[in-house]
């Protein structure tokens, strides 16, 4: 079975937030990194991969993504903060 991945880039610490959903986060967020995905990422440079989480199915990864939307951005800070408390780079530990 395929995993999916919520994730989260930010462009610098308590900067903006930018939240996705991919089946290869490795290759999304190279993606991201290289200016190719168009859009809101691209504009505000949200680069560094500081908060994700794996799903068994599209469905639950999708409407994990909708609730965080939801969120107030405090609510998103403290959740990247209770794993990730320096919003170190996550994207350099990945294998691929």
């Amino acid at each position: 079975m395929k995993q999916l991945y919520v994730y989260r880039l930010c462009s610098k610490r308590n900067g903006t937030l930018y939240l996705g959903v991919t089946n290869d986060l490795v290759r999304r967020v190279s993606e991201h990194r290289q200016g190719i995905v168009e859009g809101f990422s691209k504009k505000y440079r949200t680069y560094r991969l500081v908060w994700y989480e794996v799903h068994e199915s599209s469905g639950a990864a999708i409407e994990r993504e909708k609730q965080i939307k939801l969120w107030k951005r405090e609510w998103k800070v403290r959740e990247i903060e209770e794993v990730n408390p320096y919003w170190n780079d996550l994207y350099e530990d990945l294998d691929g």
